[in-house]
């Protein structure tokens, strides 16, 4: 077999983050073996779960060191917008997910989108997922501010396998919930053990507690629990049609939530509907 300089450094940067697993460094130098073949801009690792926020394992810094007000806004409640993680607690399993797999058909035009994602991540995301466990899924995101190309794309999943395998043998190291900024140079030395010992019910979603809240202000309707439904999913980026499928009622029954979501909590629009959400989100997270 015959190897190139190329291979011959591939396989180096492979070595560095094996030997790296124990480590703090671990992520940073996943980082780099992968970007020598894909150009991102950004990256973070998550544990998701249903119900509960997600827990940050690492992330990419800042340029200037502070912390990112804007994620510190998706970990207080617009993750459960993020179509990631309500496709890796709908439907948990392990691989290489595009924005393309996940994305609702309306997607593109929610306020999630337009005031969140675009500012925040700004052109494309894809996922590496360890499925942990039937509620745990710790996931690698890899956020560019242009599209990534099939090229990139091809590249990427081809490197799956071995992302994710080492994503498994990460997990005993790894320290979850704290930032980078509050971790320092902190060794990651929790056990998963320690990782779960305050879990949220999956029974109750967190936005329905945001939509309590929103109702209980100014003397608002409190919403139905089908009605909270088909709020998140409007928000979500899920069209009529689609939400009618997704729950299996009919097209005109979605319409008729809608109607009364926007009478009960005197809205317009679905603009308003998520400033609501937004605004208690940051109250309550």
């Amino acid at each position: 077999m015959e190897l190139e300089w190329r291979d011959l450094a591939f396989h180096r940067e492979i070595g560095a983050v094996i030997e790296a697993l124990d480590s703090a460094q671990f992520w940073t130098r996943l980082t780099r073996a992968l970007e020598r073949y894909v150009l991102f801009d950004n990256w973070v690792a998550l544990r998701f779960a249903p119900g509960e926020a997600p827990l940050v394992c690492a992330e990419s810094p800042t340029p200037d060191g502070t912390v990112d007000a804007m994620f510190q806004d998706y970990l207080a409640a617009l993750y459960q917008l993020d179509p990631f993680y309500i496709a890796a607690t709908d439907k948990p399993a392990s691989g290489f997910v595009t924005l393309a797999d996940v994305a609702p058909d309306n997607f593109s035009m929610t306020d999630y989108y337009q005031r969140y994602f675009r500012k925040n991540i700004v052109g494309d995301e894809v996922h590496f997922n360890y499925m942990i466990d039937a509620r745990h899924t710790l996931a690698f995101s890899l956020g560019a501010t242009q599209r990534y190309g099939d090229r990139d794309l091809a590249v990427l999943e081809l490197c799956a396998p071995w992302v994710i395998a080492l994503l498994r043998q990460r997990l005993p190291y790894e320290t979850f919930g704290a930032t980078q900024q509050q971790r320092g140079d902190a060794p990651a030395e929790a056990t998963m053990d320690a990782a779960t010992d305050t879990l949220a019910t999956a029974d109750t979603p967190a936005y329905a507690a945001r939509f309590e809240q929103v109702a209980s202000v100014a003397g608002r309707s409190p919403l139905t629990a089908r009605e909270v439904e088909v709020a998140m999913l409007t928000l979500s980026g899920f069209s009529t049609r689609a939400i009618a499928e997704k729950l299996t009622i009919s097209f005109e029954t979605v319409r008729a939530h809608k109607k009364h979501i926007y009478t009960k909590l005197n809205v317009n629009s679905q603009s308003e509907l998520f400033a609501l959400f937004y605004e208690a989100g940051r109250q309550g997270g």
